[in-house]
């Protein structure tokens, strides 16, 4: 077992890639590279900039925790835009932003202990 696969942030994120690649299955045709491929592509790398960032030295891991936080933030920007544009509903907006703000608080957590 790899190091970042211990860390529950990193477990969190994973699913939270999943979760976001089933509701955005929905998403209409014409949104395929759109839309549809933002959103993923920006959850993906959420957990990704983690993995990354845990084989580095410690201040880098914190830079790659910040860059994970950039690209949960997209998703969370590109949620309120499906929702508006009605690809969404509330039950399927709502649940991707909470995983999303339980990840945020998460990196923060982490990305301070590392500043110690």
């Amino acid at each position: 077992m790899f190091n970042f696969e211990k860390l529950e942030v990193w477990q969190k994120s994973v699913t939270y890639a999943d979760l976001v690649h089933v509701i955005t299955r929905n998403f209409p045709a014409d949104e395929r590279f759109g839309l549809t491929t933002q959103i993923r592509r920006a959850a993906n790398f959420a957990s990704s900039n983690i993995t990354e960032g845990a084989a580095r030295p410690p201040a880098d891991f914190a830079k790659h925790l910040g860059y994970a936080a950039g690209s949960l933030y997209e998703t969370v920007t590109q949620g309120i835009i499906a929702r508006n544009q009605g690809f969404l509903n509330p039950a399927d907006y709502q649940k991707p932003y909470a995983a999303a703000e339980e990840i945020s608080r998460m990196l923060s957590g982490l990305r301070g202990s590392l500043d110690q």
